[in-house]
Order: C-alpha cells, then structure tokens, then sequence
C-alpha cells in the first residue's frame, strides 16, 4: 500500500515544493535573466556605437580630417569602416557563437585601445581620450557577460 505510484509522487511533489532546490533553481533563472538582459543591452549599445561611427567613417568629411590629424592614411578610415559594421554585426546576430564572436571582441578591444593611445599622443583634449575608455568599459561588460551566458549554457 505504501509503494504505490501515487505515495512516491506525493513525497517527491512534497520534496520538490519545500526543499531549496526550488530556491536556488529559481535564483540560477533570475540570475540568467540577469546576465542576458546585461549582456544584451552593453552589446546593443556598443554595435549601436559601431555602426554609427562606420556610417561616419563613409559620409562624414570631419571624421576624413579627423584620420589625417591623427596621422593614418586615408584607406585606413575605409578599411576600419568596414571591419566595425562586420564586427557589430558579428556581435548583433545570436547564431553566430565561439571564436569568431571573440575576434570581433579582441578587434574592438585593439581598435579603442589604439583609439585612445592615438587621441592622447597627438595631445587632444581628455574628452576626446575618454570616447574610448568609455567604449572600452562597455566591450567588456558585454564580453564578460557573454562569457557568462555562455559557460551557463555548456553546464
């Protein structure tokens, strides 16, 4: 009489409901939702902020003058132009994971770094220098958030 289907799936239904696993179940679930929400908003201000300066780099003749006082040639503007709407891109699209993904985030990571190195050696005011320290804080929340979505998956 105790052994029955019923007896077993009323002490695990029991279990279930006021054990912690519950807790920590539903702890992992706001975490996560957490982490994405993170993840999503830094990547989408940050492609935002990509392709807006690759627009620039085609259309706008200040950004031109802007190449030629910082000392780069002019086929540099166009390349970069290129590599940041493919590298917003890469970050923008779910289907697309892995490494791929993380040279598009080391490529931000050298062009912001290069960026404000460039900006400070030709003696620009700070303003101009904090644009991509700025970026840079952003490229790495979204890295870092993506790492952590992504390692929850694989568990």
């Amino acid at each position: 009489m105790y052994y029955t289907k019923g007896y077993y799936y009323t002490i695990v239904n029991h279990y279930l409901k006021y054990s912690k696993c519950t807790d920590i179940c539903s702890h992992k679930t706001n975490n996560m939702k957490k982490i994405t929400i993170a993840y999503w908003v830094s990547t989408g201000m940050i492609s935002l902020m990509m392709l807006m300066s690759s627009f620039m780099y085609f259309s706008a003749p200040e950004v031109k003058e802007g190449f030629t006082h910082l000392g780069y040639p002019d086929y540099f503007r166009v390349e970069l132009g290129f590599a940041k709407f493919l590298g917003a891109a890469v970050l923008l699209l779910p289907m697309i994971n892995g490494r791929i993904k993380e040279w598009a985030y080391f490529g931000f990571f050298v062009t912001f770094v290069s960026a404000f190195v460039a900006h400070t050696i030709s003696g620009d005011p700070a303003s101009k220098a904090a644009g991509p320290v700025i970026a840079l804080v952003l490229l790495l929340i979204s890295y870092f958030m993506y790492q952590k979505k992504y390692n929850s998956q694989l568990a």
